[in-house]
């Protein structure tokens, strides 16, 4: 019989654990033939590769066979969240009749185990005590929000909470990034080459990176909340001290050995098929302030 579990506490719930969820990722969403994706798949109906014990039979050749789209998603911790807390344990496969509330459950954790995950980098930025209170507060609101049954996760505004915690976030970002760098707020930098750009301490939230050239670029305090980093070449890039990355804009990028990461993320295991020569270091500008809201 199936039961209710604990979820686990701290950082642990914010990462995926694909061996306790029950390949929600596979199911839940749709997607459409293209560069991303080689077939299309339909909402709430299981992907051709998942195997009966909710495995991907094609894990380790995902890029090779078309589906690139799959190795940079990340549930945050939603999919064992509601597999093993919301459900308790009981799987679609043996009882089809949960997998819609299970699909609606994870489109609303998986936004919330997100925005757990961006709350968390905040406080640990060490903001000033009254802006970590209110981090904090945040984060326990959504922490509750999280452990609802499928009922209450039903009810619950997403979009309402993030207009609410975003610019709590914004305002840690302001305060780790004093005096600031470049506003590059939803910029469009598509295929653009930044190599001599002063990115320290820029605001590139939102910003639209697809291809960009950060060959050799120093990214230190850079906020990239939301950034879109497909096939962006970090390729001796500095991003040790930049704020608000994840594992997925990692995944979704290119880079190197050359490359230097935050001790929490691990290079992607495709970047060792991609040129490892040497970036030269471009000459570094003044830094430039930007506009700030």
């Amino acid at each position: 019989m199936s039961h209710r579990t604990a979820p686990p506490s701290g950082a642990a719930q914010l990462r995926a654990d694909c061996g306790r969820c029950f390949g929600l990722c596979c199911v839940v969403p749709a997607f459409a033939a293209s560069a991303d994706f080689a077939i299309d798949k339909p909402a709430g109906s299981p992907c051709p590769n998942l195997r009966p014990d909710h495995r991907c039979g094609i894990h380790t050749e995902l890029r090779q066979r078309g589906f690139p789209g799959c190795t940079v998603f990340d549930c945050f911790g939603a999919g064992q969240q509601v597999a093993q807390v919301t459900f308790g344990g009981r799987d679609w496969r043996d009882a089809p009749e949960t997998l819609p509330a299970m699909a609606e459950a994870f489109a609303v954790l998986r936004p919330l185990h997100e925005l757990l995950w961006y709350l968390t980098e905040a406080v640990a930025l060490g903001p000033p005590a009254d802006l970590r209170a209110e981090l904090e507060r945040a984060r326990a609101e959504t922490l509750t929000l999280t452990e609802g049954d499928p009922t209450q996760l039903r009810a619950v505004d997403v979009a309402d909470h993030r207009n609410r915690i975003n610019p709590l976030l914004s305002r840690a970002s302001d305060a780790a990034r004093a005096p600031g760098g470049a506003d590059r707020r939803g910029a469009h930098l598509l295929g653009v080459d930044l190599r001599s750009v002063d990115l320290r301490r820029a605001n590139l939230r939102g910003a639209l990176l697809i291809g960009a050239d950060l060959r050799g670029a120093d990214l230190s305090l850079a906020d990239v909340t939301g950034a879109d980093l497909r096939g962006a070449d970090l390729r001796g890039a500095d991003l040790r001290r930049t704020l608000f990355l994840h594992q997925a804009q990692l995944d979704a990028a290119r880079g190197d050995a050359h490359t230097r990461l935050p001790q929490t993320l691990t290079r992607p295991a495709h970047w060792t098929a991609l040129p490892l020569t040497p970036v030269r270091q471009p000459a570094r500008s003044p830094a430039r302030r930007g506009r700030r809201r």
